[in-house]
């Protein structure tokens, strides 16, 4: 059973961790100031509390968006819908995060034209499924309320336009 009860969702409610969009927001939430910049590595926007912890060097994210490493687009699977893959990071680099910094007279920073790292997900509830939405961006789909829509005009709409029709003078 989908995790919510909307029909369409955006991915960051599957999100692991929080996600930070800007320093000042990590530091608003975290009561810390963001890492220094790294251009050296990709930007993250967000972090595994635990990784510090782990014994492991490496650690192993089992869902992630499947995206493109040169443009960081999301890929299409076989079925031509998004899909979620493995993500192995360095401890360090999963514990942290590299947010460039951002705001007037912050452009063309080193480094921060790089895709982003993406975040771990939760793994997709039973009558989920990850779709395009307009734009190419990925949604997350409740698929039997999604199926349930009711696509274009509905009696309703049509009836509202009639009598908008109507009082602007309009003929049909």
């Amino acid at each position: 059973m989908p995790a919510l009860p909307f029909p369409k969702y955006g991915l960051e409610n599957l999100y692991l961790f929080p996600y930070f969009q800007t320093r000042e927001a990590y530091e608003q939430i975290t009561g810390q100031e963001a890492p220094p910049w790294n251009p050296n590595r990709a930007p993250k926007g967000w972090f595994d509390p635990k990784a510090a912890q782990s014994t492991r060097r490496t650690i192993i994210y089992e869902h992630v968006l499947a995206v493109n490493d040169d443009n960081g687009k999301p890929l299409a699977g076989p079925d031509g819908k998004p899909f979620l893959d493995i993500l192995a990071l360095s401890r360090e680099i999963a514990s942290t995060v590299n947010i460039p910094p951002k705001g007037p007279g912050v452009t063309n920073l080193p480094g921060a034209d790089v895709p982003e790292i993406p975040c771990p997900l939760r793994p997709l509830a039973e009558g989920e499924e990850l779709a395009w939405d307009f734009g190419g961006i990925v949604v997350v789909r409740n698929k039997e309320l999604y199926e349930n829509l009711e696509h274009g005009f509905t009696a309703r709409d049509r009836a509202l336009l009639r009598s908008i029709a109507q009082k602007l003078g309009i003929t049909l």
